[in-house]
């Protein structure tokens, strides 16, 4: 052998455990990313989590938050409702007059079947405390016990939330 030769031969070997050093340097450092990578995807992951959960109460709170606001609008409209109610029942000479108090009464109930206000069922119904206000109570026998056999005033709800009680005699 030349001395070139040598020379290139032991370069060689000086070489290999180098390049040994940069495959395991290249393997850790690939090793490291795939660490640091799955951290960042469950990381992300729950960070994505958290995020669809903050938008579900989001809406939650904001549907809330209408159904509070159009309750209370409700609320104060009731007094009229009840008034054309009283209208309609009491007698006039007038048909022109008593059909248009009938319309008016209609257009409101109708506006509040369109946002979801229905009425409380009463007479004939059992009496349930979270929907019904008893202000009286009568003994009649041919009516079953906790029976309403009477309204004096209607009630109303959203959903299940009861904007008004509806306020009841009670066979006892």
């Amino acid at each position: 052998m030349t001395e070139n030769e040598e020379k290139i031969e032991a370069q060689e070997e000086i070489n290999e455990p180098n390049e040994k050093k940069e495959e395991n340097k290249v393997q850790e450092k690939e090793l490291i990313t795939k660490e640091q990578y799955d951290e960042l995807d469950d990381r992300y992951k729950r960070v994505l989590a958290e995020f669809e959960n903050f938008k579900k109460r989001s809406l939650k709170e904001r549907e809330g938050l209408y159904n509070s606001v159009l309750a209370d609008i409700i609320l104060g409209m009731l007094p009229a409702m009840d008034n054309l109610e009283n209208a309609m029942k009491a007698e006039c000479k007038d048909e022109n007059y008593k059909q248009g108090i009938e319309l008016v009464y209609k257009q409101f109930k109708d506006f509040l079947e369109k946002h979801g206000v229905e009425e409380i069922p009463a007479v004939g119904e059992t009496f349930d405390p979270s929907v019904h206000e008893a202000v009286s109570s009568i003994q009649d026998d041919t009516k079953g016990a906790q029976e309403i056999v009477q309204e004096y005033r209607k009630g109303y709800k959203i959903g299940s939330k009861v904007i008004r009680h509806s306020m009841v005699v009670v066979n006892s």
